[in-house]
């Protein structure tokens, strides 16, 4: 199998570099239109596609982006490996503003989004014990130290609703009482459903800000993020750059399963399943429907 280079481009990461043959394409998804449409090209030999999860123009707030319809399509232009980019506060104070986390494992707060493709009539279970792909991640962290970038391998990953930053309460809970590491918007349900969708995925978290917590930081300031974005946007592009380079061409079977999630998972039986779900997971779940 050939491997296809997934780049969900967060806050400030609209587009990305040095795409041979680069096109926007339109994809159509039953779960309704993605974010907008898919930049694809090939680098260094093997293919990529970049989908800007806000939309060019940062039109969707993090609850209206279509994160389904955004999985789905990725799915149907063959991609194999998903790289979120995302921007996020920190809660601990080695993860400065400008640096980067490679999460690792996320606590889901967020309520007003559809989390799964699974449901009534076609009933689905996947394990998230492990919710973002170690192979993927590693080249992550690799990728970000060959460009420069301070790096942090590992992480968790607390994911609110928003639009509003969090409370001095709430942040003080998740960094004091919860352990979590960075907090963010956008990275659930987005690794659920990449995982439903056997994609591996990898999440790369673009520290911003100290969040509330941070004594002589105060409250979060947009024009300090907008800033620091700027920077990390250029960042980010860099370690994008230098993943084709390190997953190659060739891709083997995930050794984490990653691609092999839906084994067991789908509980309904063949002869009860919605006929509509079927053919809406088509891409998704075809390998097992």
């Amino acid at each position: 199998m050939d491997t296809v280079i997934g780049v969900i481009g967060g806050s400030g990461v609209y587009d990305i570099d040095g795409l041979e043959g680069a096109e926007w394409v339109t994809v159509d998804s039953p779960f309704g239109a993605p974010s907008d449409a898919l930049l694809t090209g090939t680098l260094d030999g093997v293919t990529m596609v970049f989908l800007p999860r806000h939309g060019r123009g940062h039109v969707h707030s993090p609850s209206s982006v279509p994160y389904r319809a955004n999985i789905d399509a990725l799915k149907r232009m063959g991609v194999t490996d998903v790289i979120s980019v995302s921007a996020c506060g920190s809660f601990r104070e080695h993860m400065a503003p400008g640096d980067f986390v490679i999460v690792d494992q996320f606590i889901d707060r967020t309520i007003a989004r559809e989390k799964s493709f699974f449901g009534p009539g076609l009933v689905g279970h996947v394990s998230l014990a492990h919710p973002t792909c170690p192979r993927l991640g590693a080249a992550c962290t690799t990728a970000a130290i060959d460009a420069g970038i301070t790096v942090h391998d590992g992480g968790t990953y607390l994911a609110m609703e928003g639009p509003q930053f969090s409370s001095l309460a709430e942040s003080k809970l998740y960094r004091e009482v919860w352990g979590c590491d960075v907090i963010g918007m956008t990275n659930m349900p987005e690794a659920k459903l990449a995982r439903e969708a056997e994609l591996c995925y990898a999440s790369v978290a673009m520290i911003t800000d100290y969040d509330s917590w941070h004594p002589h930081h105060g409250e979060v300031d947009i024009g300090q993020i907008i800033a620091t974005l700027q920077g990390n946007a250029d960042k980010a592009r860099d370690l994008v750059s230098r993943l084709p380079a390190l997953l190659g061409n060739d891709r083997n079977p995930c050794e984490h399963g990653c691609d092999r999630a839906l084994e067991h998972a789908i509980l309904t039986a063949p002869d009860k399943r919605d006929a509509g779900m079927v053919a809406a997971l088509s891409a998704v779940a075809g390998r097992v429907l």
